[in-house]
């Protein structure tokens, strides 16, 4: 390996080809001979080294440990843990250099004979997503503590690997509020949240008691499941814990109101909150909006500026989302022009989103294809289901048709664009081109997917799918939507059976 010098600037692709295409377990570094000259301690060397990685520089990192190591240097166990911390914040670019590290590791007996250094492999092998790899440190490991058994559970859950997960989780000696912890957010990341709010139950039975963090990862899931019987029994359980003020805790809460619909319970957390972050007002700014307070969301994106906190991408989205619901065009308009002039705010693609819904509830089909087609990014399936849906609305066959096929590119295989095309047609009577889609889409083997809906009740989520008897209760589901299907009639609705192909008159109407 040639010497490089102090004050040069490594290219960090090149420190890891150097370290890629050499085994340092056999290597001869120099050495300085016994003598009075000075040489700097490993401390120092090990202090600059977790300074760069600190900065996210670990392309600089590597360079310094090839000049401690030219220097004659020898790493403790603190350099290497400090240089596999750092390779694990860059999993996609630091895997050789990590490699390479191990075989040095192993040379010096450490992989196995040293817990810490085994358990920062571990989790350098888990964020590359080498769990194989990972394993085998794990295994050969001489001595494990509770640590280690976190990082590898945490490995598997990060990389969806529920099943091993579970077998590691119960193979634990002793579990605490991380393990758990560790399983109920790689339960909520994999899209289970109810299985995150099952193990958090089994937490509480175990004696265990939960952190801010788990805490945080509940309050997920119940917004995911809305759930809001769950979370308020979480918030009354956090008036009793010590970290019931924390900022991140209170952000949650108001997150998982607002996703719950209950804006006024979001609003009273955010009213007691003794300080306040940008993501507290801009949760109130989206909560109000999906929840149709268009007024309330705009005032609280106008009072958070007031404040002294300068509007973000997310602030945007928010106050854009109010102006659509509430069909304030020019408003709209207004707040995108001053997001990229005034902010010097790139928007994304959230943001066009927003613009192209705009035009779209207020008619204005042409402005919103032109977004479309002018934005600097494809168009994904919520953009193009805006303008679809408004197609729908007011009867723009032809711009469906060509909306469509943007669609087909992005998800051939999906069911709604189909049914939505098909519905288009059916509602202005073009009952051959509904059928046509039906034949493509069995043609194609395309399924329509049955809606469902989900409600809480006593804490308990039950979940329905379109046409769906199997319920304990049906019988008196039925009965009651009936009732209420009758109300409905003698209050003048009228329900909408023109899209709808199968069967008569009245099986449509339910």
């Amino acid at each position: 390996m040639s010497s490089v010098p102090a004050h040069t600037a490594v290219p960090f692709q090149f420190q890891l080809q150097q370290y890629s295409n050499s085994n340092p377990s056999n290597l001869n570094f120099p050495r300085y001979p016994n003598s009075s000259n000075p040489i700097k301690p490993i401390v120092l060397w090990t202090s600059s080294i977790a300074r760069y990685c600190r900065n996210d520089q670990l392309p600089e990192a590597a360079a310094e440990f090839t000049r401690m190591r030219l220097a004659g240097v020898e790493p403790n166990h603190i350099t290497f843990i400090t240089l596999l911390s750092g390779c694990a914040d860059f999993p996609s670019h630091s895997l050789h250099f990590g490699a390479s590290l191990h075989g040095y590791v192993r040379k010096l007996g450490l992989d196995t004979g040293h817990v810490m250094v085994g358990t920062a492999l571990i989790a350098m092998y888990a964020k590359c997503a080498q769990l194989g790899l990972a394993r085998n440190v794990f295994d050969y490991l001489d001595m494990k503590n509770s640590v280690t058994w976190n990082t590898m559970l945490d490995g598997y859950m990060r990389n969806g690997e529920i099943e091993l997960a579970i077998e590691l989780f119960d193979e634990m000696p002793t579990r605490d509020a991380i393990s758990w912890t560790a399983l109920i957010n790689g339960f909520l990341k994999q899209g289970y949240s109810e299985q995150a709010l099952e193990c958090f139950h089994e937490m509480q039975c175990s004696g265990i008691e939960p952190d801010y963090v788990s805490i945080i990862a509940v309050l997920a899931a119940c917004a995911d499941l809305g759930a809001l019987s769950f979370g308020l029994w979480v918030n009354r359980f956090l008036m009793q814990q010590e970290f019931k003020d924390n900022i991140r805790i209170s952000n949650s809460l108001i997150d998982m109101y607002s996703r719950c619909g209950c804006i006024e319970f979001a609003r009273q957390v955010f009213d007691k909150m003794p300080k306040r972050t940008l993501v507290s007002w801009n949760s109130m700014i989206v909560g109000f909006a999906i929840n149709g307070f268009a007024d309330e969301s705009l005032e609280f994106f106008d009072a958070m500026q007031k404040e002294g906190f300068k509007a973000d991408g997310v602030s945007y989205t928010g106050a854009l989302t109010a102006c659509s619901h509430a069909g304030l065009v020019n408003k709209g308009l207004e707040l995108f022009d001053n997001m990229k002039r005034v902010h010097r705010i790139t928007p994304r693609i959230e943001h066009y989103g927003c613009i192209v819904d705009l035009y779209s509830r207020a008619g204005r089909l042409d402005e919103a294809l032109n977004v479309i087609e002018t934005m600097p990014m494809k168009p994904n399936e919520v953009v193009l289901g805006s303008l679809l849906a408004a197609c729908r609305t007011h009867g723009d066959v032809s711009l469906a048709e060509r909306l469509i096929k943007y669609l087909f590119e992005l998800d051939p295989g999906g069911d709604s664009s189909y049914v939505l095309l098909s519905n288009i047609y059916a509602a202005v009577g073009r009952w051959e081109g509904a059928n046509k889609v039906r034949r493509t889409m069995k043609a194609r083997g395309v399924q329509k997917k049955p809606g469902f809906s989900s409600i809480e009740i006593d804490g308990k989520v039950h979940e329905f799918v379109a046409g769906d008897k199997y319920h304990a209760d049906a019988d008196n589901i039925y009965s009651m939507l009936e009732v209420l299907f009758h109300e409905l009639k003698i209050c003048g609705y009228v329900p909408e059976t023109a899209t709808l192909m199968n069967g008569n008159e009245s099986s449509k109407e339910y």
